[in-house]
Order: structure tokens, then sequence, then C-alpha cells
């Protein structure tokens, strides 16, 4: 399975956000075993998947940032508010022109590798996160 995130309601529950590939493989799957096997295998993916989040908590985004993300916000454009950073700091500490930074978080441009990585850097986040 792809990237895997979790995101906290204010109420406290937890949604599971997973790729339209993954999703299908997960029905597949349910679909092609037999009742009786349905349960063994929910456990088998729900303990694999919590070893994976346990063993790279660092990949999970903050729920601040996943939920700004939910109201319309870009991820980086949720990245640099969660780190309170104003977007012309943000394109000075990360080198990049503050136009095209803002292209970046209005999703008019994906930016290069290399921006990204800048990007990431300079908001003390995981590169993967960006890439």
């Amino acid at each position: 399975m792809g990237n895997v995130q979790i995101i906290r309601t204010p109420g406290g529950e937890e949604l599971v956000v997973l790729s339209r590939a993954d999703y299908d493989a997960l029905v597949a799957g349910a679909q092609s075993i037999g009742a009786d096997d349905e349960d063994a295998v929910d456990i088998a993916v729900f303990d694999q998947r919590m070893a994976g989040l346990r063993s790279d908590r660092d990949a999970v985004l903050p729920a601040e940032v996943s939920q700004a993300m939910l109201r319309g916000a870009t991820l980086v454009q949720a990245l640099r508010k969660w780190r309170g950073v104003k977007q012309r700091e943000l394109a000075a500490k990360a080198e990049l022109a503050q136009g095209y930074l803002s292209d970046i978080e209005r999703g008019r441009s994906q930016g290069s590798r290399e921006a990204r990585e800048k990007i990431a850097r300079a908001l003390n986040v995981p590169p993967e996160w960006l890439l």
C-alpha cells in the first residue's frame, strides 16, 4: 500500500485517507476471500498498517496540516502556515522567488524536485512530504 494518512476529527474520530488504487485493492481482496476469512485478513492488514505507522511516525502529516488541506489549502501552503512562516520569509529561506513559491502554493506549478526539497528544508519537514 502507498501512503496512508490518518486524520483525527475535532470529535476524536480517526479517519483514514488512502489512494484510490489502495482502496480498490482492499475491496478486491475482500471480495476474493470467504466470509470466514474476512476477519483474519482485516486483522492482518490492520496489524501491518499499525506497525508501519509506529516505525515511520514522521511520514504522517500533522493533523493541523491535514485539516487545512481538507479546507482547500495546498500541502505547501498548509505546511507553511502550520510552521507560522510568511510566504516571503519562506521564499527567502528556501532561496526561491516569491512568485514561484506562490505558483506552487496555488497549484499553478508543481515546482521542481529541487524547489520542493528546498521548501522542505526551510520548513524543517521530512522531504518525503513534498516529494
